[in-house]
Order: structure tokens, then sequence, then C-alpha cells
């Protein structure tokens, strides 16, 4: 299956391609070649630093790339356009060969780590990017001048399928809308049991193309949809991005709660008053209550060279999955049942972590709904030298129970925008399920590639 696969891709990029040009570092940094063979995600992670011109091994200085400014596009009509199947990728996990994989990805309770996972999709979404952009400027061997960051997670759906740490994990994804210098990546993860694929999670990344330098925007290929199901995926990049707009505008750090929302946190406070104390200041904690203070943990990590990414700052799937496992934690701690991960989303990176960052963690449980969990990660780093403190990621995750969990309840103000926040949230994920459908496949692509 898996050759069938790579050779259908092939044919299709030739077919599709209606621009000539000669194969170079960049549109080969990702290619599944040989024919007969996918590639792991370890192998293609490489392709990819050769495409950058990144050296192996560390270095506290980081190699000057400027000179490759001159090949970038001045405007995006430059490049030529790309359908969406042209940056189809696929890899393989290899669990099933590599015990030493299988110690990294498996939990104490024999299951996969999900913090695993986040950093394998983090860097296959770039990837998957690098793999879009084509530049006919750009002579044979030379390293690509685009600087990929994430930008953003806008969400990671999971479904119920449970992955298990010794069978290989296949990994596929493409770009599903592009901007001017922006682009959507969508990534899945599957898993074949007793003969069929299962489908493990949808994620959805925004990565943004920088210069060499990585201090301004810079331009990538517009997509021009190869048919219905292409414009179809296209138009739900769109009404995603209006829906990050219309969120952000209405942010509790930017405009007042609505009236509904008011009225929610008033109703809770009243909650927390006894009829027989009419005082202001003493509150009491209902039946089946915890105070929202009490529902946080926090820890603190000094990042590692071995932690970096391609440009020599920390990898963003490190932090992710940091993130991830003191939130998991933090979920068995207060439920006291090992919580189910639903769903991440907007995952924020506000600003780039030096290598040798401390960098501070704070989880809280923030709302709760039946069995549902709503916990925020705040990523923090600190300099030690000026006492200063930056929050650079911000990480919402919804977890699920066997049983009913206690009610979160806010004393403060602050707590009550952390409240409000997370239920909005919470209830942003449950009015949009998970998405089985919604992305190409290999079958797609190879019934293209016969016409």
């Amino acid at each position: 299956m898996a050759s069938r696969l790579v050779r259908s891709l092939s044919i299709t990029n030739r077919l599709v391609g209606s621009f000539k040009y000669k194969p170079t570092v960049m549109s080969r940094c990702c290619s599944t070649t040989p024919a007969d063979k996918v590639l792991t995600i370890q192998e293609l992670t490489v392709n990819l630093a050769k495409a950058m011109g990144v050296d192996s091994g560390f270095s506290p200085i980081r190699a000057d790339r400027s000179h490759l400014s001159e090949y970038l596009p001045t405007s995006q009509s430059e490049l030529p356009p790309r359908a969406m199947r042209d940056s189809y990728l696929v890899a393989m996990i290899p669990l099933s060969t590599s015990t030493r994989l299988q110690d990294r990805y498996t939990t104490f309770l024999g299951y996969v780590r999900v913090g695993r996972l986040l950093e394998d999709m983090d860097i296959f979404a770039v990837m998957v990017a690098q793999k879009h952009i084509l530049n006919p400027k750009l002579p044979e061997g030379t390293p690509s001048p685009q600087t990929l960051v994430t930008a953003l997670v806008d969400r990671i759906d999971f479904s119920d399928f449970v992955p298990k740490p010794h069978e290989d994990i296949k990994i596929s994804g493409h770009v599903s809308w592009v901007g001017r210098s922006s682009m959507e990546v969508v990534v899945w993860l599957e898993q074949k049991m007793y003969g069929t694929w299962h489908r493990i999670t949808r994620a959805l990344f925004l990565i943004a193309a920088r210069d060499p330098t990585n201090t301004k925007a810079a331009m990538v290929n517009a997509i021009e949809p190869a048919d219905d199901r292409e414009k179809a995926i296209l138009a739900g990049g769109e009404t995603r991005k209006a829906n990050r707009i219309a969120l952000e505008k209405q942010h509790v750090l930017k405009v007042i709660p609505d009236h509904d929302e008011q009225r929610i946190i008033h109703d809770l406070y009243l909650k927390t008053k006894s009829n027989k104390n009419l005082s202001f200041t003493n509150m009491v904690l209902p039946a089946n209550g915890v105070w929202m203070e009490d529902c946080t943990i926090s820890n603190t990590i000094f990042s590692q060279p071995e932690n970096r990414n391609l440009h020599n700052t920390v990898f963003g799937g490190f932090i992710m999955r940091q993130a991830a496992e003191l939130s998991w934690v933090l979920g068995f701690k207060f439920s006291k049942y090992r919580p189910k991960v639903k769903s991440i989303s907007d995952i924020k990176f506000n600003k780039p972590i030096a290598v040798n960052s401390l960098i501070h963690m704070y989880a809280h449980v923030v709302f709760t709904q039946m069995q549902f969990i709503q916990i925020v990660v705040y990523v923090e780093v600190f300099d030690p030298q000026t006492g200063n403190t930056d929050t650079t990621n911000v990480v919402h995750l919804t977890y699920e129970v066997p049983e009913i969990v206690r009610e979160v309840y806010p004393r403060t103000y602050q707590e009550a925008m952390m409240y409000i926040d997370g239920r909005r949230h919470f209830f942003e994920i449950m009015k949009t399920p998970y998405d089985h459908d919604n992305v190409l496949n290999e079958e797609g692509i190879r019934n293209k590639s016969k016409l």
C-alpha cells in the first residue's frame, strides 16, 4: 500500500504541476523517494534541515542566512500557484520496528504519549508548508530563503480511537489555506488496526513564512484549487480565519464580557454567599465546589540545545508537549481519574524562546461542566538578571473523565475573567465537533492521478 501511495503521489505531482522547473533542495526536502518507500518522520526531519541549510550540531551563534534574501519574491505573483495536493505529504512513525521509539512514546499505562505526537505534528506541519513553496528564482542546491515558524495551532481534535505503542502511526497532511505569507496546514494521524486505518487526531496549524533573518514576512505561493473538494477545504480555511479574527476582537482583555456572561459571574458569586452573613468579603464554598485558586500546578524548565528547532530557538513542539503533560497531571489531580484529552485549541506562539531560557509553566482548571475539564497553561520566560517575565505561549486543553467533576468557583475578578475565557473555549470546541472528513487523502489523490 505504501509503495502504491508514493508512486501515485509522484504521478500526481507530474500531472498537476503545470509550472516547469528543475528540482532543487527545496522541492526535494520532503520527498518520499525512493518510490517504493514512505520515509519516517525522523528521515524527513533530516531532509528538512538540509533544505534549510542547517548544519548538524549546536552552535550558540546562529548561521548567517541574510545572503538568501536575494531569492525572495517581492510579490506573490512571482510565485506559481499551487494545488493542495502539491503539498500532500505522508510519513511513518515506526513504532513497530524501533524499541527505542517505543520507550520514548509509551506511557506508564502502556498507551501512546500525546506529547510525543504533538512534537511530531509540529515539525511535520513545517515540512508540509515547505513542500507547498515553489520558488523558480531559487537555484538548484540553494537552501530555502523562507524561514518557517509555527504562529498558531488553531485546534487539535482527538478521536475515541486509542493508539497502540507497538504499531506504526501514519502522519499525513497538506496545506489547506494560504494568505500572503501564512499557510494553514491540516495534519492527521492514523494507525492501522485489523486491516483498517483509524483516525487518531486532526490538527490545524498556522505556519508563517519569514525572511532569512526572521525579521519580516516573506511571500508564499497562492493556492489554486484543483477540484471542488479543494475548493470546499479552502472555503473552510477562510471561515476559520474569519472566526479567529472575530474571537480575538471579543477577547476578555479587549472587550467587557457580554450581559449573559456578567450574569453568570454574578450568579457564581451569589452561590458563595450565606444568607446568615451579608458581608461582601465572607465567601463560602458551595457543596461539590472548589476554588479556582486551589486548582493550579506549575513547573520550571531550563531548556537545553536538544530542545531547539532549526532556528536555534526552543522547539514549539517541545513547549506543547510540556504543557500537555503538565495539564494532564493537573486533570488527574483534580478529578482523581486519568483524563482523556478531547481537544487542544488556540495555542499561541507570541515570541520565540531562547535555548538557554528559564521557562515557567502554570496550569489552571478554569471551567468545568459535567464530566469535562477545561485547563489553560500559561508559558512564561523569566530573565534572572532583569527579573522580567514575558508570556510567550498560551495553551487551552479540554479533558474528559468518567464521572461528573466538581464545579470551579473564582474568588477574584482576574479568576472570573479566566473562567469566562475558559468557558468560551469549551463551548467553541463543543459546537464544532471532531471532523473526520474535511481533508484530502491518499485515495482521492490516487484517483486524481489516474485522470
